[in-house]
């Protein structure tokens, strides 16, 4: 009788050790760890599109950009809430930032992460810098950039934005 009653309670505490206590990865530990991208290739077209879609954003080049937002652009910014207008998000760019605003890449910072039939989720620090008084040097902020590809093509569905 006793034998069960035991072999039951080392189960349970097997158990409860699965599923409580299945990692003891820090949040440290997951900083430290080197992102290495799932899929390279992917990688290397998402940091592409990243670099065409900022460099038209640097430049003013309102037709670029509008070509790499998706017609059914969600744009999420933590400080201007939620944009669902593609046509909304261009006449702000146009209006608030073109010749105003540089934004810089954190070398190295990109993630990118596949969505089986969709596209990819790119993450990254960037910072953003007024023209005016380059010496003000803004702090990194996180964005993250939801791409689809269709037939080949790439643009930005979703942009989420938090400084």
């Amino acid at each position: 009788m006793v034998l069960p009653k035991l072999k039951l309670i080392l189960f349970a505490i097997t158990l409860l050790n699965i599923l409580f206590g299945y990692s003891q990865e820090t949040y440290e530990d997951i900083l430290r760890r080197a992102y290495v991208p799932i899929d390279k290739e992917l990688y290397d077209t998402i940091v592409a599109m990243d670099k065409k879609l900022f460099d038209a954003y640097n430049s003013c080049d309102m037709a670029t950009q509008s070509a790499l937002y998706s017609e059914d652009l969600e744009f999420y910014h933590d400080q201007g809430g939620l944009t669902t207008s593609k046509k909304q998000v261009l006449t702000a760019l146009e209006n608030n930032i073109c010749d105003k605003v540089t934004r810089t890449l954190i070398k190295g910072s990109i993630e990118v992460y596949p969505i089986k039939d969709y596209g990819a989720v790119e993450i990254g620090y960037h910072t953003f810098n007024d023209k005016k008084t380059p010496e003000n040097k803004s702090t990194a902020s996180r964005f993250i950039l939801v791409w689809k590809k269709t037939d080949e093509i790439w643009t930005v569905t979703r942009v989420i934005s938090l400084h």
